[in-house]
């Protein structure tokens, strides 16, 4: 069996591992994994991963969880182009420090602007207070704040003048709360620019078909009560 690569691509970290594998050209197998319909709940899927989390790789007998484990293990194990994850010392600090630094800021941050403003009320049939929705909105401005002013900076990319991992889980983050309707690039030329110089170097045909999902996501129909409750506790975690 070869690789097989568990997504969901209404998931930031499942799209880029999908837009990674893609674009270097990395066969795998697609296990489709409906976060909506609770399929990650399931003792199937239980299986392959215990966290009930996408998404998760599975190599053979080997099995990787976690999305920067996963894209850091497809660079070396693939020997993709060097300016994805550089060999350069200082180069590569860059994509680690971005690494590290997005899952308590940025990720969250889109994360909470994508539920507040469409999932709650879609999904799970709870809108939320406007003063909650504008709150949410002002945090994940600040943040992009930082994402200019402390890692773009006046650089092409995130880590230098080439697309690196760092820019793929970015731009990802920030396709969330635009699938909420939030025009997160809107007067910001800056990170406007990055944006589009992300989708060139991803290549707009593979960027338009990992985000059909997406950007769809507010015709999502409400969950079922089972499916309901068992994802709002690990929705609150992730979002407080």
């Amino acid at each position: 069996m070869g690789l097989e690569l568990y997504l969901d691509l209404v998931s930031q970290p499942c799209r880029a591992v999908y837009i990674f594998a893609r674009r270097n050209g990395i066969p795998f197998e697609l296990r489709t994994v409906d976060l909506l319909k609770g399929q990650h709940f399931s003792n199937d899927f239980a299986q392959v991963n215990p966290l009930m989390k996408v998404p998760a790789l599975k190599d053979g007998d080997f099995i990787l969880t976690e999305s920067v484990a996963i894209l850091l293990y497809l660079a070396r194990k693939y020997k993709v182009p060097d300016h994805w994850y550089p060999q350069d010392l200082q180069a590569c600090a860059l994509v680690d420090e971005y690494l590290a630094w997005q899952h308590t800021a940025l990720r969250k941050n889109c994360l909470r602007a994508l539920w507040r403003k469409v999932m709650f009320p879609v999904f799970l049939g709870e809108p939320q207070s406007p003063e909650i929705v504008a709150a949410t909105l002002a945090e994940l401005d600040m943040t992009l704040q930082l994402l200019e002013d402390k890692f773009l900076q006046n650089k092409a990319f995130l880590a230098g003048p080439h697309i690196s991992l760092a820019d793929l889980v970015a731009i990802e983050e920030l396709m969330h709360p635009v699938g909420a309707g939030c025009q997160v690039f809107e007067g910001r030329p800056k990170l406007s620019a990055w944006r589009q110089r992300v989708e060139a170097a991803v290549g707009e045909d593979l960027f338009r078909e990992a985000h059909e999902v997406i950007l769809k996501v507010k015709s999502t129909p409400p969950a079922d009560p089972t499916t309901k409750q068992k994802l709002m506790p690990r929705v609150l975690d992730m979002i407080q």
